[in-house]
């Protein structure tokens, strides 16, 4: 494992200001290609856990070639649970996640992770604010976008509006027309994205971002892959209300808590309550196949 690289005060600053920051080359190239051949493994066993067709017989790069993204992949592979966990990350997480609570004492859990994939040609994900499909109670949701290849605006890297969280508001959601660009999730709108800018990094960087930042990415228009492994993570001290009432006498709103949560940072405030573990929900999405849930779900 890499050794660990805290941001400095004036960093630390950016990311409570503008709602991102990156840490270049968190990974070594040897972690990067471990990532790489887990995801493809990952997906693999996804895909012949849910389909009769003989997708074990493909190649790696025949299964790649068609997905967009594996959800929860940390749930049966603990190569890639381990990287939810990697030191250099949880130094950045206990030093920014609660940056913006009094009194908040660096504790942190993680409640998901994606491997994107995005194949050359594939679509990205129109704006959105991640904290809209998460709830987290407090704003203290973050993303870890961690680069498994290098990622450029031609092969379809994030790009973010810098500052659109600090309101805390979550804009309204419509259909945005624009398939040949986007994949079938809806877009965020209502707002000026003329100061948006482009997050280009190395494979091994890492872009830190709040949940409600506003973000996007556009097709991958270039021959190469653009794989990340993405893991939101929050404040352990806040509850996790990801999952509506079912009946009438369900917790209330706020004391709602999916436990499919793993403390990352520090011990788990409410490790009373136990935990879910349930590996069925790791599957992939593809395109061809119109499985277009939402990215952060």
């Amino acid at each position: 494992m890499t050794e660990t690289i805290a941001l400095d005060d004036a960093q630390a600053r950016a990311y409570v200001d503008e709602g991102f920051v990156v840490a270049p080359k968190l990974l070594r190239g040897a972690e990067v290609d471990e990532v790489k051949r887990e995801i493809a493994q990952v997906a693999r066993g996804a895909q012949a856990s849910s389909e009769s067709d003989g997708q074990t017989e493909v190649s790696d790069e025949e299964i790649l070639r068609e997905t967009l993204a594996v959800h929860h992949p940390h749930l049966v592979s603990p190569v890639l649970e381990g990287y939810m966990k990697h030191p250099a990350v949880c130094e950045v997480l206990a030093r920014i996640t609660g940056a913006h609570l009094p009194h908040w004492d660096g504790r942190v859990k993680a409640m998901q992770t994606m491997a994107f994939v995005k194949p050359p040609g594939f679509p990205g994900q129109a704006w959105h604010q991640d904290e809209v499909f998460i709830p987290t109670r407090d704003r203290s949701l973050l993303g870890a976008w961690i680069a498994i290849d290098d990622a450029t605006v031609e092969n379809g890297c994030l790009w973010v509006l810098p500052g659109s969280h600090r309101s805390g508001y979550l804009f309204p959601l419509r259909d945005h027309g624009r398939p040949e660009e986007f994949d079938a999730a809806q877009e965020s709108y209502g707002f000026d994205d003329s100061e948006e800018m482009a997050v280009e990094l190395e494979a091994g960087s890492v872009l830190f971002f709040n949940g409600y930042l506003l973000h996007r990415s556009k097709r991958n228009r270039s021959e190469v892959y653009r794989r990340t492994l993405v893991t939101h993570y929050m404040n352990a001290w806040s509850l996790l209300p990801w999952k509506p009432r079912a009946k009438p006498d369900d917790p209330n709103f706020a004391e709602l808590d999916r436990r499919n949560v793993v403390p990352v940072v520090g011990d788990d405030p409410y490790a009373w309550k136990g935990y879910e573990r349930n590996p069925a929900d790791t599957y992939v999405r593809q395109r061809d196949r119109r499985r277009y849930d939402t990215a952060t779900r």
